[in-house]
């Protein structure tokens, strides 16, 4: 008999893993929780692969799948905890040195039956399990005296890779959605048939919450550290409680070693809100700080969610798990040690612009005046975003605010420009690069979000590196909503000061990312935007050139090719049945438009009409925005056939399939290096710091305000005797060949650039072909983006 056996009907490659995670619960604790975690995997992957609601995340891995925002939205907040503590107990029997406990075996087991009974519940076709089906300890099997020995954490280790190299990977199994086979999609509209008419039905199953609640706790209370003795830590007695009696219970106690209270549990049932308990906590810590002269920091929890209270210093706040010992004996401490930010010296060597230090005494008074803990800056491309943030970090390290910093960005090369900056500026913190040296320590760690997500489950004989409370501050670079979208896990999970960086204006910024921070829309901690920062000589304005060539405005029509283009058309295969369109669409027509005369022409107007260096003999510094790794191909070839005397140096790909392209970045960054021109698909759009770039070409549609304004910063830096001395850079120019609607018309200091840069233009529209009616494209594309 086993617990399972509802799964064979129709859950066949579920019941494997899941039985031999109940019959090992026994007997080998550590081969029982590998298995349920085995399982997970099993059922997480089949969730995605049948049910079109769930939505792939960034990442393949387990972690990101259960984290993804439709996951939790599909399973609830209960089952979304079982599978948390499902794959917890797993990483640590797989990776782990500490012996695995049978009572974890067996709760691991439990709650697996319970995930396994939901999902045949929801999505069972001809066999859905009865609603009074319970889990039974009865049905696990009993050591035998001949039993095998466990395995070891090394046989574990080598089962875990038998196992995966003999599974197509998650990404391969969870294929693209849009090319589903045809058995695949009939299979996906029956499930969600059944699981349509099975949510019809209430859920009356019984999933022992009671039970989860204590196992998670203890299970969080392990990974941040803590080893608890039952006689000491557990049901701790307090007297002074106003009841007859006048004592009470508290459920966990977590002591120093000095054997006072650095905080306290109020562990209440899953049904009800841990926030109930919040008063009786509070007359615990007055009992304990009454003994023992030290108030503790108050933990509230259900097992599902969890609450931290410091009433010496915030409001309550959400948080995922429990600090660790010397974490607390920080806040304990700070909570005299602490100096006042208002006081504090800001570093002149770091920052010294006005409204660098203007946002950092905002961001302070933020903290320490109004108790908040969120702040959003935001700050034109150019004006020194990542050294104002250094600053900050200065400040709060050396008034005891802050003691370990994480600054994310989206992409490594990011990532290394942020080390850099941190190792010039403030090099006694050891900036640490968590995408190459992820076991370095240091106070200060830079990363990207995938990175950071995947060190989140990183454990040392089952105990977390980076708890809840490792971080102080976190520093969000380019803060908008897609990122929280994509990896909302992170931001939940470190308990810390969060600071959000965006150049995208003000007015832009949308709506989902104020309220991350907790501010009202419209309404930023501190801004300091291109208008202003162009008026006060911080950033040089962009002169719009908007150049939109006929074929990409109009589509293309067969009747206006000239023969040879006629020619090509015709040896395209453009339908199944031969025949071939009189027009297609701009849609249609990137099919086939990689075309040589658009692209000879846009290169012509570049090279003629862009801005130059070298006494007016080499092009300056330019990107080309291209649409994907084929076009921007093309472009380089294109370029190479009509400049050859450049020898292939001049015009180069800079995309994610190019080899070394960190060290072809590094070159464009030289003024005295090649390539002058960088075909970019995605890489150079953000974060790029080439003070020497004096073209910017848009030869892509830009959907994204965000991405938009971070495109044509790459731009507005300034540079000193770039055309020689004393000859700086005033502006830049912006080549716009595809006239599509978008934002820049929007910002009325910009408006008389555009238009004059519309005017100039029409002496080049027919030398490129252009359609003279079009006005400006530029406008149109940036308006409506």
């Amino acid at each position: 008999m086993t617990n399972f056996a509802f799964l064979t009907p129709e859950w066949s490659m579920l019941f494997d893993a899941a039985s031999k995670a109940e019959s090992f619960a026994n007997t080998d604790p550590r081969a029982s929780c590998f298995y349920a975690r085995r399982a997970l995997e099993v059922a997480v992957a089949w969730l995605y692969t049948h049910d079109k609601t769930f939505k792939l995340p960034y990442q393949d891995n387990l972690s990101a799948l259960i984290h993804e925002p439709t996951f939790r939205q599909n399973v609830g907040e209960a089952l979304f905890t079982k599978t948390r503590f499902i794959k917890d107990l797993g990483n640590l029997a797989a990776h782990g040195v500490k012996k695995i406990a049978v009572t974890d075996a067996l709760n691991a087991t439990r709650e697996l039956f319970h995930l396994c009974y939901w999902l045949a519940r929801t999505y069972g076709r001809t066999s859905r399990p009865a609603p009074s089906l319970t889990f039974s300890l009865d049905l696990i099997p009993k050591p035998v005296t001949a039993a095998p020995p466990a395995k070891t954490l090394e046989q574990i280790q080598h089962l875990n890779d038998e196992l995966h190299a003999k599974d197509k990977r998650l990404s391969d199994l969870l294929a693209d959605k849009t090319a589903l086979d045809e058995a695949l999609q009939k299979l996906r509209e029956e499930f969600a048939a059944a699981k349509k008419a099975n949510s019809a039905q209430p859920d009356t199953h019984d999933y022992s919450e009671a039970e989860t609640r204590r196992a998670f706790i203890d299970l969080m209370l392990k990974e941040a550290g803590w080893t608890l003795d039952p006689a000491k830590d557990h049901e701790v007695v307090v007297t002074g409680m106003p009841n007859n009696e006048g004592i009470g219970y508290v459920d966990y106690v977590l002591w120093a070693d000095d054997g006072k209270p650095l905080a306290l549990i109020e562990a209440k049932r899953t049904t009800k809100s841990p926030l109930e308990g919040e008063q009786q906590a509070r007359l615990y810590a007055d009992c304990l700080e009454k003994k023992h002269g030290r108030r503790p920091v108050i933990f509230l929890s259900n097992g599902y969610e969890n609450w931290v209270w410091d009433d010496q210093s915030y409001p309550r706040r959400a948080l995922q798990g429990f600090y660790k010992k010397a974490e607390l004996e920080l806040v304990i401490q700070r909570r005299t040690s602490r100096k006042k930010l208002a006081e504090a010296v800001i570093d002149a060597k770091i920052v010294e612009r006005f409204y660098q230090t203007r946002a950092i005494r905002r961001v302070g008074e933020t903290f320490e005046v109004d108790n908040q803990r969120k702040a959003l800056l935001v700050m034109a491309t150019g004006t020194g975003k990542t050294r104002t943030v250094i600053a900050l970090a200065d400040v709060l390290m050396r008034c005891n605010w802050a003691k370990r910093v994480l600054f994310l960005a989206d992409r490594v090369a990011l990532v290394n420009q942020a080390v850099g900056a941190f190792k010039t500026h403030l090099p006694d913190a050891s900036p640490v690069n968590l995408v190459t040296d992820k076991y370095t320590e240091g106070r200060v760690f830079v990363s990207t979000y995938p990175t950071m997500m995947g060190l989140i489950d990183e454990a040392h004989d089952g105990v977390r590196r980076f708890g809840v409370g490792h971080f102080d501050l976190v520093v969000i670079d380019e803060a908008h909503r897609s990122v929280y979208r994509k990896y909302r896990a992170i931001f939940d999970y470190f308990d810390s000061m969060l600071v959000g960086l965006t150049a995208t204006p003000k007015d832009d910024v949308d709506k989902d990312t104020y309220s991350l921070f907790d501010l009202e829309k419209g309404v930023p901690t501190d801004a300091y935007g291109l208008d202003e920062a162009v008026a006060n000589s911080h950033l040089v304005p962009p002169e719009p050139i908007s150049v939109p060539l006929k074929f990409q405005r109009e589509g293309i029509r067969y009747d206006d090719l000239s023969e040879e283009e006629k020619e090509r058309w015709d040896a395209v295969e453009w339908n199944e049945d031969g025949t071939m369109p009189t027009e297609v669409d701009t849609e249609a027509m990137n099919k086939w438009l990689f075309n040589i005369d658009t692209v000879d022409k846009a290169l012509e107007v570049l090279m003629t009409r862009g801005q130059k260096v070298a006494g007016g003999d080499l092009l300056g510094k330019t990107i080309i925005f291209a649409k994907n790794n084929d076009h921007a191909e093309f472009i380089t070839r294109r370029f190479d056939a009509n400049y050859p005397h450049y020898k292939g140096h001049f015009a180069r790909m800079v995309t994610y399939k190019t080899t070394y392209v960190q060290s072809l970045i590094d070159d464009f960054s030289k003024p005295e290096k090649m390539p002058h021109i960088a075909v970019s698909v995605d890489m150079l759009d953000t974060g790029i710091d080439v003070p020497e770039i004096v073209n910017l070409v848009f030869f892509k549609v830009v959907r994204s305000k965000t991405k938009f304004w971070q495109m044509v910063g790459r731009g507005t830096r300034l540079c000193p005797d770039l055309f020689g001395p004393g000859l700086d850079k005033k502006k830049f120019f912006i080549f716009d060949f595809l006239p599509e609607p978008g934002v820049l018309r929007r910002k009325p200091g910009l408006r008389r650039r555009l238009d004059h840069g519309t005017a100039r233009d029409e002496a080049l529209q027919g030398a490129a072909g252009n359609d003279r009616r079009a006005g400006s494209a530029f406008e149109r594309r940036h308006r409506s983006a």
